[in-house]
């Protein structure tokens, strides 16, 4: 995979989970990578909140430059130095933009379950300033840069929570701006050749989120809603993020995807790639997944459902008709 020789990129919030996953991939196909993150070092190991210099091990030894770099992105002006610093060392040169930093997680999952009114105003802030108004700033920067040089890549970490209900009204809204975000990106950046997608993965398999779906499991162990989290079913590793969105970074004509959702489970099957473990999860829109979803019954015989996509339009109507909207 070592394909990216030479290209610079830039990994937002890659202490852990996606992001890390997202860094990995990249090293692995030869990326010189800059990560950022609150946390240098970890200094308690049963925390799970990782550090920017686990990640910098992780990448090297996949064969990547790993640059780590200490960044609050609730604080602009440190965002501001963080670009300067890869303007300096890099001539003004940057590929790759991935603003996936977020900071909402643990609110999220104080929050699992009760209505948003139960919750303080400041949910709506922990998700949504760095998680939203934080990947604006980031791609204000990566901007001014990638538009001088006519080439670049915005991905912007989405989810499906910008369509359907996942985690509340507070999440839900700043993943749906996420996309609208993106969108409206790509229609200033295209006619300087930079390319901006929203990119959403399926069900991965993070450490905060295996931790919920623990929780979860406790909770809702009865609840065939929560069956999802229960036996882990169709989820995803980071790494399969990383694969994906390194391959979009070579594409020659990625332009022609640009202002869209891009579906990290459909573009690896068009591209070729697997995941961790040399599987391919099914997209979430996919039959494979909706039926056995809904049916856990049918998970066991998965493999003889068509990994048909259902288009956006039925999809939308019957996450309208569902109950928990």
């Amino acid at each position: 995979m070592a394909h990216l020789e030479g290209k610079v990129t830039l990994v937002t919030g890659a202490t852990r989970g996606i992001g890390k996953g997202i860094a990995i991939g990249l090293g692995e196909a030869g990326a010189t990578v800059y990560v950022t993150g609150r946390s240098l070092n970890n200094f308690n190991s049963s925390d799970v909140s990782g550090s920017l210099s686990e990640t910098q091990a992780a990448v090297e030894e996949v064969g990547g430059v790993c640059i780590p770099i200490q960044v609050d992105h609730s604080n602009d002006e440190q965002v501001r130095l963080l670009f300067e610093r890869i303007q300096d060392e890099h001539n003004g040169h940057l590929d790759l933009l991935v603003n996936n930093a977020f900071s909402g997680f643990q609110a999220l999952t104080e929050a699992y379950g009760q209505p948003f009114w139960d919750s303080e105003p400041s949910l709506w802030d922990a998700g949504n300033n760095v998680g939203l108004r934080s990947h604006y700033v980031s791609s204000v920067f990566a901007a001014r840069m990638m538009t001088k040089r006519k080439s670049g890549l915005i991905c912007t970490i989405s989810s499906w929570g910008g369509m359907s209900y996942i985690f509340g009204a507070a999440y839900g809204t700043g993943k749906a701006a996420c996309d609208r975000l993106a969108a409206d990106m790509a229609v200033e950046l295209k006619q300087h050749n930079v390319t901006s997608v929203s990119i959403w993965p399926g069900i991965v398999g993070t450490e905060n989120l295996s931790r919920l779906a623990s929780q979860i499991d406790e909770k809702y162990a009865s609840d065939k809603n929560y069956a999802m989290f229960s036996d882990r079913y169709n989820w995803e590793t980071p790494l399969l993020t990383g694969r994906v969105i390194a391959t979009l970074v070579c594409d020659p004509n990625v332009i022609r995807r640009t202002g869209r959702v891009q579906i990290v489970a459909e573009l690896a099957g068009q591209y070729g790639l697997v995941d961790q473990d040399g599987n391919l999860p099914v997209s979430l829109r996919s039959l494979r997944f909706l039926l056995p979803s809904v049916l856990p019954i049918l998970r066991e015989y998965s493999g003889f459902i068509p990994d048909i996509k259902v288009p956006w339009s039925l999809l939308l109507l019957g996450l309208l008709s569902s109950p928990k909207i």
